[in-house]
């Protein structure tokens, strides 16, 4: 069982920082963690399909869509392919849509808002990146937890400290 984001706050005071947003909850699976890897695009989803398209074992796509409200960025689809390739799923600074559908599947998606509206296919973007959401520096490499109480970001350089806490689920 993975410890909860409030369970890591409280153990790891130090090294736990809350990434605080009007975060919802979208997919099947409402607790996850694991590896972050990063990604910046704005209301484009052709990036952030390319990258669910390669392997993400253990790993959670944390996407930077600079908290668009007006083109989902993510949707059935795009999720299906994450749980196909081993993701455990997407932080979503931004939207989604098909929010029925993405409820069904073992996927973690969670997400500022939904909108019917599909984002761009251009591509334009960075994987790779440090990114700055609710306050929290991510990068590549760092851990993420998150539940119904939030998410919680462990820098990478602390992570290995808490390995035999924290439960990649």
């Amino acid at each position: 069982m993975m410890a909860t984001t409030a369970d890591l706050c409280d153990r790891f005071a130090e090294a736990a920082q809350a990434c605080v947003a009007n975060w919802r909850s979208y997919g099947g699976r409402t607790a996850l963690c694991g590896t972050v890897q990063t990604l910046r695009t704005f209301e484009d989803a052709a990036l952030i399909r390319e990258t669910l398209g390669t392997d993400g074992a253990g790993r959670v796509l944390v996407i930077d869509a600079g908290g668009s409200r007006k083109a989902a960025v993510l949707g059935d689809n795009m999720a299906r392919l994450g749980i196909k390739n081993g993701w455990q799923g997407v932080l979503i600074y931004g939207v989604v849509r098909d929010v029925e559908i993405l409820r069904e599947l073992d996927f973690g998606v969670h997400a500022l808002g939904a909108v019917p509206v599909r984002g761009g296919k251009s591509g334009v973007g960075e994987v790779g990146a440090e990114i700055l959401i609710g306050g929290v520096a991510i990068q590549p490499g760092d851990f993420i937890a998150m539940d119904g109480d939030g998410v919680v970001i462990i820098a990478a350089h602390h992570a290995s400290e808490f390995a035999a806490t924290l439960s990649l689920a």
